[in-house]
């Protein structure tokens, strides 16, 4: 019953939409009222399907734009993320070639001496780099007890070798002892590794005579009755200098000329103090 009603009203809207068609196309004087009665009627109704029609092409407008704005913004990301990452390589160049550039200076200061540039590949400590390798070894010419430089001065020492790397022992680690002497007076003294004071950066610089003129602020190199070490290496400047209890020694610290938190390249000097 129900499927039988909306069949007549399907019918009769069939019926009413053709009859408009008809009178609305029809050019008679006649029949004028009618399509001006038949206008008024429809006038709302286009209204609103206007209005229908303005809104469904506004929003397939405003979505083809988001679409569009999205797109642009994906292609923007891209384009910065890229400029960000070759922004980074620029600065990690930058960085290197200052180093570089300390290092060139280093090697003008000791021309004397022969040398090898190596890069530091690992990290045998935790924390400070009292012990670590670098990428050149016995094929390269290097050998034990070879003097290592960096960053200003002396950084230590190479305590085993292999074929291609070989291990740096540093300064400021605890079994190293330098023997040393003021650059200013000459006087002697000893520069020993300590990880323990090198939390504050400074090292021990012991045994130095009472009567000495060595001094706070004091240049400290290495000296020529050093066994390993080669002579005049910068290692770092005196400090807090005292009298010790016996009054025959005087003892402080040293302030490193170099840092040991961070090292990435390094200079060999080739030639061995047996030689």
């Amino acid at each position: 019953m129900k499927k039988h009603n909306n069949f007549i009203i399907l019918l009769i809207l069939t019926v009413l939409c053709v009859i408009l068609i008809v009178v609305t196309t029809m050019d008679s004087t006649a029949l004028s009222p009618v399509k001006r009665a038949i206008g008024t009627a429809l006038t709302p109704v286009q209204s609103v399907v206007s209005k229908i029609g303005t809104a469904v092409n506004n929003a397939l407008t405003e979505k083809r734009t988001f679409d569009e704005i999205a797109a642009e913004n994906i292609e923007l990301q891209a384009t910065i993320d890229e400029l960000m990452m070759e922004n980074t390589r620029l600065e990690q160049a930058n960085v290197e070639l200052d180093r570089l550039r300390d290092l060139y200076k280093l090697d003008k200061e000791y021309g004397k001496y022969e040398k090898i540039g190596a890069r530091v590949i690992a990290k045998d400590s935790v924390g400070w780099f009292n012990e670590f390798k670098i990428d050149k070894g016995a094929d390269d010419g290097l050998a034990v007890d070879m003097n290592v430089i960096a960053d200003g001065g002396l950084i230590g020492i190479i305590s085993e070798v292999g074929s291609n790397y070989s291990k740096v022992r540093s300064i400021i680690d605890d079994s190293s002892r330098i023997s040393a002497m003021s650059m200013n007076t000459g006087d002697e003294c000893i520069v020993t590794g300590n990880l323990e004071t090198y939390q504050s950066g400074r090292l021990l610089l012991q045994d130095a005579m009472a009567d000495s003129e060595l001094s706070d602020g004091d240049s400290i190199v290495t000296s020529n009755v050093s066994s390993k070490y080669l002579p005049g290496i910068l290692i770092g400047y005196a400090a807090e200098l005292n009298t010790d209890p016996n009054n025959l020694t005087k003892s402080g610290f040293l302030i490193p000329v170099a840092q040991f938190d961070n090292i990435q390249e390094v200079l060999v000097i080739t030639k061995l103090k047996q030689q």
